[in-house]
């Protein structure tokens, strides 16, 4: 997640959008999503004191699936898992707090903790050299991924994703975020698949708005010039991350390709299937 924030106005407008950033896109996915038999297809790992929710579909060279922030694995890709699923073993992965994997007492949530449990399940499951398909949140544990588990990623797709809330202005607005206005949707899955229960809601909505508001996500510029896997950044031209914003990240990576995705915001994977599906896996399959 990213955003610039210059004026008074535009600070409310963030504050607002952040607000609702859920609120259209999961009124028309959640329904779908919670009607899928979320439980009878996953399994759990036992990772760094996290009990890890994961889902394995289909067979064939695989591809992990990232969530993004206060989102779950079917609210982000329940267009891309049976698509994807039919040519390739598709690992979908919750990561702490999220969805169907439990919260921590006492440890904080961070894009390096993420990345690291993303890696240590998968060495669990005897998985290397995967693609990684990444929106918003999860778009930044992949890039972390491909520059500290070079061995485990073969290749990357990272929608939605920001360098970090680089300024006061920006990680102002982030703090002053409301669990009790947040989407009421997201809320309403959180209480229905979360072992943590709906009480939990705002101590881990504390714990993602900590996260947010710090000004480095789990990338540098640095550490982005060190990925040797080709990397496909995807944005929609309306996105909380502005196309410029993006180009920069773009321009950081060697050998990047840029995807903007015209009349489209945030919600790429989720709005656009039928354009992203294809060219996501004609990258992925191509020489």
């Amino acid at each position: 997640m990213a955003f610039h924030v210059g004026s008074a106005a535009e600070r409310r407008e963030i504050i607002a959008y952040l607000k609702q950033r859920y609120t259209r896109p999961m009124r028309r996915w959640l329904p779908i999503a919670l009607l899928l038999p979320l439980a009878a297809a996953g399994e759990y790992a036992e990772i760094h004191g996290v009990k890890m929710y994961y889902e394995i579909h289909g067979e064939g060279r695989p591809i992990v699936l990232l969530h993004g922030g206060t989102s779950s694995l079917h609210i982000s890709f329940a267009e891309q898992v049976p698509v994807f699923a039919k040519n390739h073993r598709v690992i979908g992965i919750e990561q702490m707090g999220h969805g169907h994997t439990g919260d921590v007492a006492g440890r904080e949530l961070s894009y390096e903790g993420m990345a690291e449990d993303t890696a240590a399940l998968l060495v669990h499951l005897g998985i290397q050299n995967a693609d990684l398909v990444g929106w918003s949140d999860g778009g930044q544990i992949a890039l972390r991924l491909a520059f500290t588990h070079p061995e485990l990623v073969r290749r990357v797709v990272a929608s939605g994703v920001g360098i970090g809330a680089e300024t006061p202005q920006e990680q102002q607005a982030i703090r002053r975020l409301s669990a009790d206005h947040w989407a009421p949707p997201v809320q309403a899955e959180y209480a229905q698949i979360s072992p943590d229960g709906a009480q939990h809601w705002p101590i881990f909505f504390d714990k993602i708005k900590a996260m947010w508001a710090k000004p480095n996500w789990g990338i540098s510029e640095p550490e982005l010039q060190k990925i040797k896997s080709p990397v496909l950044i995807v944005a929609g031209d309306h996105d909380v991350t502005s196309v410029e914003e993006t180009a920069r990240i773009v321009r950081m990576i060697p050998g990047a390709r840029l995807l903007v995705l015209p009349a489209t915001n945030h919600f790429t994977f989720q709005k656009r299937a039928n354009w992203l599906d294809p060219i996501v896996l004609d990258f992925l399959d191509g020489n």
